[in-house]
């Protein structure tokens, strides 16, 4: 049974909580900010690197993208997913939702599997779901430590991919959606291939002009598709760490309710308590009153 020191101590650990849950909620809020902006920032940039792709399409009358033939069937090829995850929890299916998207895109996707993870947490996660990571990064925790991470993942890649060791690269992350939450998406990153010269394609040039190349055009190219490809992991690293910010901020608003509700039902508690214990005494003095009174 409650008593009054039980319930002023409840009382007590849940504002301690509430002031740790208040400080991860501004410290998601203040997180957040700064990846929006770098995703806005990102959305004119990516655009801008695809238009001078098409550009040089359409400069050097390139009609179509020559593909390598491999010795390799189908099923034997090796299918490489960059999964973008958190090593935090307090992110509620942030994790969990990632993890069934990357285990039911795979499943339809011929060839061996091979995982490189950002984050522990979903790592853990796709270990149980029986794939192979081969590789774990930790999640950048500010905005300044996501280049050397993409820059990593990038060099590996083309270096994997040069090899033929991997014949195609995906992209796994969550993407903030306009209004409140995030969505799983899923891009093919690697490699540069005719889908990808047709998904580009889609993207319309803005005018009627035909544009032309200033410079040489083999490292005019070069330059693009690099910026092109750091772009792309970027974009998808930034999005990935909004989207576990916003989903954090999300539980700590809900974390935030709960402890508000149950500070009113402990103070509920305790004045109803201590109305009762006062209630007690005041009989107790009346009854002793009364019997001191019977006695004389």
């Amino acid at each position: 049974m409650d008593t009054l020191e039980n319930l002023r101590g409840k009382t007590e650990g849940a504002k301690d909580l509430k002031s740790v849950v208040s400080a991860m909620k501004a410290m998601a809020g203040s997180n957040i900010v700064q990846y929006e902006t770098a995703v806005s920032s990102l959305e004119d940039y990516y655009h801008t690197i695809a238009l001078g792709i098409v550009a040089y399409f359409k400069a050097e009358k390139i009609a179509g993208i020559s593909e390598k033939t491999g010795s390799k069937k189908k099923s034997e090829e090796v299918i490489c997913a960059i999964v973008f995850g958190s090593d935090q929890g307090l992110v509620a299916q942030f994790n969990d939702s990632m993890a069934n998207f990357v285990a039911s895109s795979l499943h339809d996707l011929p060839g061996k599997k091979e995982l490189w993870v950002i984050g522990e947490r979903v790592q853990l996660l796709l270990s149980d779901e029986g794939f192979n990571v081969s590789k774990l990064y930790p999640v950048p925790n500010d905005i300044n430590a996501v280049t050397p991470l993409v820059t990593e993942i990038l060099n590996e890649s083309q270096k994997r991919q040069q090899k033929q060791e991997i014949s195609s690269f995906y992209i796994f992350h969550n993407q903030p959606n306009p209004g409140l939450g995030f969505s799983p998406k899923m891009q093919r990153f690697l490699p540069l291939d005719e889908k990808w010269k047709e998904t580009l394609e889609k993207i319309q040039w803005p005018s009627k002009l035909l544009p032309q190349i200033a410079g040489a055009a083999k490292p005019t190219l070069i330059a693009l598709i690099n910026g092109y490809l750091f772009t792309s992991l970027f974009k998808a690293c930034v999005e990935s760490l909004a989207s576990e910010n916003a989903s954090r901020l999300e539980a700590m608003q809900r974390a935030d309710k709960n402890i508000s509700d149950l500070l009113d039902d402990l103070n509920r508690k305790y004045h109803r308590l201590r109305q009762s214990s006062i209630d007690e005494e005041l009989f107790d003095v009346v009854s002793g009153f009364e019997a001191l009174k019977k006695e004389k």
